[in-house]
C-alpha cells in the first residue's frame, strides 16, 4: 500500500497537513507517506489520474496502483483511519 498527500504549500490548510504529516509519521513510521505538491508536475498528474478536486487530498494505493481510499477537502480524516486502510 501507498499513501499519498497532495497539498498545496503555502495554503491556507498547510499547517494542518504538515501536522497530519508529523502525526501520521509518528504513529506509523513503517509505512512511508508520499508527499507531493499540487503545483508539481507529478502532484497534477497523481490528481488528474486519480479525479482529485479538492485539496488537501489524501490517497490510499494498492501496489498496482488501484485506489482503496480517498479524503478530498479540508477535512481531514483521522490518522489510525488512514493506517486502517493501508493495512489492508
Amino acid at each position: 500500500m501507498r499513501v499519498v498527500i497532495l497539498y498545496r504549500p503555502n495554503s491556507e490548510y498547510s499547517l494542518t497537513v504538515e501536522d497530519f504529516i508529523r502525526n501520521y509519521q509518528i504513529y506509523h513510521d513503517d509505512q512511508p507517506l508520499e508527499v507531493l505538491n499540487i503545483d508539481t508536475r507529478d502532484g497534477s498528474a497523481t490528481a488528474a489520474l486519480y479525479d482529485v478536486v479538492e485539496y488537501p487530498a489524501i490517497l490510499v494505493l494498492q501496489s498496482d496502483g488501484y485506489l482503496q481510499k480517498l479524503w478530498q477537502g479540508s477535512a481531514l480524516p483521522r490518522v489510525d483511519d488512514v493506517i486502517a486502510y493501508a493495512h489492508v
